[in-house]
C-alpha cells in the first residue's frame, strides 16, 4: 500500500507518517502489506492449526497415559468419536467467544477466552462421555492429560500462528482511525507495538484542525469525513475507531452517525485516561450508558488465585532451580570477597518494609565506591538521581554483571515470595525515598506487594525511563488479574532469553 496524503480537496501531497500536518487530512499509512481479501483464509488457518494442535495433544495423552495410566487401552472406534467430537466442541467454543480470528482482543482478554473455552469443552466431554457411559474408552487419566495440554500450550500455539501470518502479511485487518491530537498519535503508536490485536491503520486523519483553521467546525471540513468514509468503504474497511476523547460529544455523535452507514464496527476511546484501561464493561441502566469499573484487588477469590499461583511455582521452582542457586553462590565466592547473599529493606503492601533479597552482585564496598564516583563526576550525579541507575556501574562485580543480565540475581526473591513478602509478578520493589517521585501512583502502589518480575520488566527493563516505570506500576494495579500475570510471566521468559534492557 503506497503512503499518500489525501486532502479534503483531493490533491496530492508529500508522503508523511505523522499527524502533525496544520489541517484536516488523512494519511494512508505504509504499515506492512496488509492484504484486505480473503479474510477467510486466515480463519481457515487460525482453526486448522487449532485441529493439528488438537490431534497432537490427544496423541500426547495417550503416550502420557501409557507411561503413567493403563496399559493397552486401544485406539476403538469408540475412543476416536470421543476424540472426534471433543475437538469439534472445542472449536465450536473458540468461535463462540470471538477466537476466529480474535482481532482487536488483548493477551489478557485472548488468554481468558482460550482458557474458558477449554474448561467449557472439557465439561461438555465429561458429561458426554459418562453419560454415553464411555468410560472405559475414555479414561480420567487421559482426559486430564489433554486439557492440560489445551491450556499450557494451545495459547503458545495461537501466538506463533499469529506471528506466521504477521510475516506473510495475511494476520490483521486495515481500520480507520479518526483521531484529535495525541490521543489519535499515541493510539497508531499502540497499535504498532501490539500488533497481536490485528489492527492496522488504513489511514490515520487528525481532525483537530479543519481547513479553514477552526476546530471541528463548517460543512466543508464535514465533506472531508465523509470522503474519507467513502473511501473506506470502498476499499472494503469495516472497522473505524474515534480517538477523540477530548472532543465535545457533540461532534463525535455527529462522526459516529456518519459511520454508521458504512462501518460494521464503530469504537470510540472515551475520557477514562488515569482511571482505568482494560476491566471495563459496558452496561445499559434503563436507557442509559454506563461504564462498569471493576478492581479485582478489592476480589479475596481473586488474590486468593493469586497467592495460591505464588506459593505453587515459588516452591516448586525452588526445588527445580537448587543445584543452579548452589552453583551462584560459589561463583559468586570465587569472583569477589564478601557474602553471597544481599538484602536491603524495600517497601511492601500498604507501605510495610522488608527485606529483599538478591545474590550480591556488587562489591563488598559499594555505597563508599558510589559517594566517590559521584563526587567526582556531576553527569552521572544527575544521571543517578534521574533513574537510580548506571548504565556503567563500577561497583559491579564480573560474575555480578551476568547475574544482572539474565536476571539470576533475584531468584533468592523466592524466598520473599513464599513469606509472602513479594509476589511473582508485581510493581517494582522500592525504597522509602522514592516514595516522592511516585507522588500520587504511591497510593496504586501500595496496594500490591512488589513482584519478582511485572510490566517495567517486560516493557523494556532498565531502558524505560523513571516516569514511565511509575506509570507501568499504576497502570498494573489499576488492571491487575490473574491473566495479566500469566500473560506478564510467558513475556518474562523472551525477555529474559533476549536480554533486553538489561545492565
Amino acid at each position: 500500500m503506497e503512503a499518500n496524503i489525501r486532502e479534503s480537496t483531493a490533491t496530492r501531497a508529500t508522503p508523511a507518517k505523522t499527524l502533525a500536518e496544520p489541517t484536516a487530512q488523512a494519511v494512508v499509512l505504509p504499515n506492512g502489506p496488509v492484504k484486505t481479501g480473503r479474510q477467510w483464509l486466515v480463519i481457515l488457518a487460525l482453526i486448522l492449526s487449532d485441529i493439528f494442535l488438537a490431534s497432537l495433544f490427544w496423541g500426547g495423552a495417550f503416550y502420557f497415559q501409557g507411561i503413567w495410566g493403563q496399559q493397552g487401552l486401544l485406539l476403538t472406534g469408540a475412543t476416536i468419536t470421543y476424540v472426534a467430537g471433543s475437538t469439534v466442541v472445542w472449536i465450536g467454543m473458540r468461535a463462540l467467544l470471538g477466537l476466529y480470528p480474535g482481532y482487536g482482543l488483548g493477551p489478557v482478554e485472548e488468554l481468558r477466552r482460550q482458557t474458558y473455552a477449554t474448561l467449557a469443552t472439557l465439561t461438555i466431554t465429561v458429561i458426554f462421555a459418562f453419560g454415553l457411559q464411555g468410560g472405559d474408552q475414555l479414561s480420567r487419566l487421559l482426559v486430564a492429560f489433554n486439557f492440560l495440554e489445551c491450556l499450557l500450550l494451545a495459547p503458545l500455539g495461537r501466538h506463533f500462528v499469529k506471528g506466521g501470518l504477521a510475516k506473510i502479511g495475511r494476520w490483521g485487518k486495515p481500520v480507520v482511525i479518526l483521531g484529535a491530537g495525541q490521543a489519535g498519535q499515541h493510539l497508531l503508536r499502540t497499535l504498532d507495538k501490539e500488533w497481536g490485536l490485528g489492527f492496522k491503520p488504513f489511514s490515520v486523519s487528525d481532525f483537530r484542525l479543519s481547513p479553514r483553521g477552526g476546530v471541528l467546525e463548517g460543512v466543508r471540513h464535514e465533506e472531508s469525513v465523509a470522503d474519507e468514509l467513502r473511501l473506506a468503504t470502498k476499499q472494503k474497511v469495516d472497522t473505524i475507531v474515534f480517538a477523540m476523547p477530548n472532543v465535545r460529544r457533540k461532534y463525535v455523535a455527529r462522526f459516529v452517525r456518519m459511520a454508521s452507514y458504512h462501518f460494521r464496527h464503530i469504537l470510540v476511546v472515551p475520557n477514562l485516561t488515569g482511571i482505568t484501561t482494560s476491566i471495563v464493561f459496558g452496561r445499559d441502566l434503563a436507557g442509559t450508558f454506563a461504564v462498569e469499573i471493576r478492581y479485582n484487588l478489592l476480589n479475596p477469590w481473586a488474590l486468593a488465585g493469586k497467592r495460591i499461583l505464588d506459593l505453587l511455582a515459588a516452591t516448586v521452582g525452588g526445588l527445580l532451580i537448587g543445584p543452579i542457586l548452589l552453583v551462584i553462590a560459589m561463583l559468586i565466592k570465587l569472583d569477589s570477597s564478601g557474602l553471597v547473599f544481599y538484602k536491603h529493606m524495600r517497601l511492601g503492601a500498604e507501605g510495610s518494609h522488608f527485606d529483599c533479597w538478591k545474590f550480591r552482585t556488587m562489591h563488598h564496598n559499594a555505597s563508599d565506591l558510589l559517594t566517590e564516583l559521584l563526587e567526582k563526576d556531576p553527569s552521572l550525579r544527575q544521571k543517578w538521581e534521574k533513574d537510580q541507575k548506571l548504565r556503567e556501574d563500577p561497583r559491579i562485580t564480573r560474575i555480578g554483571r551476568f547475574l544482572r543480565k539474565t536476571s539470576l540475581d533475584e531468584l533468592p526473591q523466592l524466598w520473599n515470595v513464599l513469606r509472602g513478602e513479594m509476589s511473582l509478578v508485581g510493581p517494582r520493589p522500592i525504597v522509602d525515598e522514592e516514595i516522592s517521585k511516585y507522588r500520587d501512583s504511591y497510593e496504586l502502589y501500595k496496594r500490591v506487594g512488589p513482584g519478582m518480575t511485572g510490566l517495567w520488566q517486560v516493557s523494556g527493563r532498565s531502558e524505560t525511563s523513571y516516569q514511565e516505570r511509575v506509570e507501568l506500576d499504576a497502570y498494573y494495579v489499576r488492571n491487575w488479574s490473574v491473566w495479566l500475570d500469566l500473560i506478564i510471566l510467558a513475556r518474562t521468559i523472551k525477555t529474559l532469553s533476549s536480554r533486553m534492557g538489561a545492565y
